[in-house]
């Protein structure tokens, strides 16, 4: 690797990703009840890191979707979480628009059962994760994505209280 390379990243790292979310807005796992959100709890920040889509057969055939780590935190002392996920990006026709999906599991530091007021009970410590979002490319390295992610168990264990936060990430591609 090149000490002079700008982006000693490239090639590896897609793209990073900052981000703010209203915490819990729904228990849902799709985003269509949009009148039932309480979005009044902007109190969560994320961070995501969409890696390159290995080139393989097998990514390949599945739609090349980018590997992604991340994390969301809430800085109010309710539940964060941690995720691992693939990421699909759609682009729009012709233009700088995108829709968005990505599939995975999150390990969380909410209760199993027993939770404090505020707080989920989330039945298992790793659950179903998913992100849905719309976005645009602002520019060739500057990204926006408004976001709806969940995560929940699908009643696999005892408790199953859904966890869903929208909000927006900005990103920058390498």
């Amino acid at each position: 690797m090149d000490l002079l390379d700008p982006h000693p990243l490239a090639g590896v790292v897609d793209e990073l990703r900052i981000g703010l979310n209203a915490h819990d807005v729904h228990h849902a796992a799709l985003p269509f009840l949009v009148g039932e959100w309480d979005t009044s709890r902007v109190e969560d920040v994320s961070f995501d890191v969409l890696f390159t889509s290995p080139d393989i057969d097998a990514f390949r055939w599945i739609g090349a979707p980018r590997p992604e780590i991340g994390a969301t935190l809430n800085l109010a002392g309710r539940d964060s979480l941690v995720h691992a996920n693939l990421t699909w990006q759609l682009p729009v026709f012709d233009t700088p628009f995108y829709l968005e999906a990505g599939l995975g599991a999150a390990i969380h530091d909410g209760a199993l059962t027993g939770a404090e007021p505020g707080r989920k009970n989330f039945g298992c410590r790793v659950n179903f994760y998913e992100r849905w979002g719309v976005g645009a490319h602002l520019g060739e390295n500057a990204t926006a994505t408004l976001t709806y992610e969940h995560t929940s168990n699908n009643d696999w264990c005892e408790a199953n209280d859904g966890l869903s936060n929208v909000g927006l990430r900005l990103g920058w591609k390498f």
